[in-house]
């Protein structure tokens, strides 16, 4: 390793124009760990596109940098909300715009890490013009998911769009209602709307994805897990229990602990369902990278250095 940071120690300070490198790839498999040492590589700063790492409440169950790695390198989005907080993927696209362009002003190359796939599409290619909220269509919504609960709402979405069922977090009510809604104002797929083509950005991206044997990638999450547990994860929850009903909560890792507390199963078996879901998610993100043609890949046990080679070809 210290061969490579000899050989490339000059050249990256030739970047050609302003570059967001975007690190990516399945929960567990190494991203923060990679963004971090790039970013102090390349003497830069961290962008989070990770949405449910924007919560400060929440460091354990969504396995947020450590407080001794937010010192190691300047981390931006990163327990910047509190869970009562209304914030949108338009929101973050219009902060992290912003936040780009006050940090070229003194980086040529920024790092973008998180595991929120349309977070990072925000940022790198835009969203599309799709409609506000249309009250109806939400009023519908909101009466189906009051009498069928959210899997009434993950049945529709399969339905109308199976390929964005796939790769979207069904257990998000709130990703739920909107791509339903835009579907039956628009009378098209969801998947096929944000596909196309955004608003050109003024820098260049470079993605990485780190990838790893499916086995290795499950090991790595019960580990995870495990180590959530030995940190404190079930009194996080706990101490949460106030805003259970706060859509950044009903997700993998505090909905099972919540079904824990509220006594519909034993904890053990909360635990097991934070595992299969933790799973089930990195599948998805796997379902949704594979669809993209402009990641460079790099194997997980040499990522940084695979990394490097990369961006030296590239220069």
């Amino acid at each position: 390793m210290v061969f490579i940071t000899r050989l490339f120690s000059r050249s990256f300070y030739l970047w050609r124009v302003k570059t967001v490198i975007s690190i990516v790839g399945a929960t567990s498999t190494g991203k923060t760990d990679l963004a971090i040492k790039l970013a102090q590589y390349l003497a830069t700063e961290i962008i989070s596109c990770d949405s449910r790492q924007f919560f400060q409440e929440m460091p354990i169950g969504t396995s947020a940098p450590t407080r001794s790695e937010l010192l190691v390198v300047p981390h931006h989005f990163i327990g910047n909300l509190t869970v009562a907080d209304r914030y949108s993927i338009g929101q973050y696209e219009t902060d992290a715009m912003k936040k780009t362009e006050k940090l070229f002003q003194k980086h040529e190359v920024l790092i973008l890490v998180g595991g929120s796939m349309m977070y990072e599409k925000a940022l790198i290619t835009g969203l599309n013009d799709l409609p506000e909220a249309m009250a109806e269509n939400q009023e519908t919504l909101h009466k189906i998911w009051r009498k069928e609960g959210i899997i009434g709402l993950q049945k529709l979405l399969q339905k109308l769009d199976p390929e964005y069922a796939q790769v979207v977090d069904l257990n998000n009510p709130r990703r739920l209602l909107r791509a339903i809604d835009v579907i039956w104002q628009t009378n098209q797929k969801y998947s096929v709307l944000i596909s196309k083509l955004q608003k050109p950005r003024n820098f260049r991206t470079i993605r990485i994805g780190i990838e790893a044997p499916r086995e290795i990638i499950y090991s790595r999450i019960d580990k995870r897990v495990n180590k959530m547990l030995e940190m404190g994860l079930v009194e996080e929850v706990k101490n949460l229990k106030h805003y259970e009903n706060e859509v950044p909560l009903k997700t993998v890792g505090y909905s099972e602990i919540f079904g824990y507390f509220n006594g519909r199963y034993s904890l053990d078996f909360a635990i097991s369902e934070i595992k299969k879901n933790t799973r089930r998610f990195a599948k998805r993100q796997l379902t949704w990278y594979r669809k993209e043609t402009d990641i460079h890949w790099v194997s997980y046990d040499e990522a940084f250095g695979e990394s490097l080679f990369l961006l030296h070809s590239l220069l």
